[in-house]
């Protein structure tokens, strides 16, 4: 009997544990529409290796532009030749991924001048990509999961008045998921006061081309130290590990995998706001195959 009883105290502690590692388990973000050659939309989220895409980008937008989004050689879309990827949205959400237009990046056109501007602009997303009606939808009928935040440009006004007007749309029906994709180094510059309005569900850092919070060989300590301050002061429902897939894709900040699945997911996993890794970007995890190196781990 009491042989019997300590195999179900040992069961008992191993399904506690199982669940508890289980809780933490995290999904895959891609960025895709910077490069032609890393397949297409659908194929991407066939693959199954990913729980979101980023769209890349709505790269013009704000104080009086015309919105312009920039896909590199997918498609044009000054001849509307983009609307085509509506039925690759819908594919990938059958799927459960989740599909959501990137707002900036690098090298865009974008800023907002007024909390009026930040409206007009909510209200364009909305009618343009998410559950509202236009005649002129770039990506044409399909409506999208969310909006993502990768500003890296302009001035940090008023972003926090845009995602509070984006969220509000969540009340129309559909869920407007809000993501962004801040630079390590603690506050962000650009959506740092965004950040804190607690209306943003992921959280993706960019933990590369930021060598004072990024992981470098030797020491995991500023990595870990930056981590700390993201997960214990942003309310965000989750904040992913932002990295780049290849050495290639970006300046610094690589981890090698075998550094990422023994050092620094099991020094970053024990906070319940892990949400998982993203990645930069499609074309370069093609190239490495990072991804499907390191998912199990995740």
């Amino acid at each position: 009997m009491a042989f019997k009883l300590k195999i179900s105290i040992s069961f008992i502690c191993f399904v506690v544990l199982a669940l508890a590692t289980g809780s933490n388990g995290g999904g895959i973000s891609i960025y895709w529409g910077q490069n032609a050659n890393e397949g297409t939309l659908a194929e991407t989220c066939a693959t199954g290796k990913y729980e979101y895409v980023n769209i890349a980008f709505l790269a013009t937008f704000g104080n009086g532009q015309t919105p312009m989004i920039n896909l590199a050689g997918h498609c044009d879309p000054y001849t509307n030749g983009c609307t085509g990827l509506s039925s690759d949205i819908k594919s990938c959400q059958a799927k459960g991924v989740k599909v959501i237009l990137s707002l900036g990046g690098g090298a865009g056109s974008y800023s907002l001048a007024s909390s009026d501007d930040a409206r007009q602009v909510a209200m364009y997303l909305w009618n343009n990509f998410l559950g509202g009606t236009s005649s002129s939808r770039p990506l044409g009928p399909a409506v999208l999961d969310g909006i993502d935040f990768d500003i890296e440009g302009g001035t940090g006004e008023h972003w926090d008045d845009l995602a509070k007007y984006l969220s509000g749309y969540s009340k129309k029906g559909k869920k407007v998921y809000l993501t962004a994709a801040p630079q390590c180094p603690f506050p962000d510059a650009w959506v740092g006061n965004a950040l804190k309005t607690g209306v943003f569900d992921y959280v993706w850092v960019q933990f590369y081309n930021n060598p004072p919070c990024q992981y470098s060989s030797a020491d995991i300590a500023n990595l870990e130290d930056a981590w700390k301050q993201w997960t214990s002061d942003i309310p965000a429902t989750k904040i992913f590990l932002g990295l780049p897939a290849s050495p290639d894709a970006a300046g610094s900040g690589f981890i090698p995998i075998n550094d990422l699945t023994s050092k620094v997911l099991p020094a970053i996993k024990n906070s319940s706001k892990y949400g998982g890794v993203m990645l930069w970007s499609k074309y370069y995890d093609d190239q490495s195959g990072y991804s499907s190196s390191i998912k199990s781990h995740v």
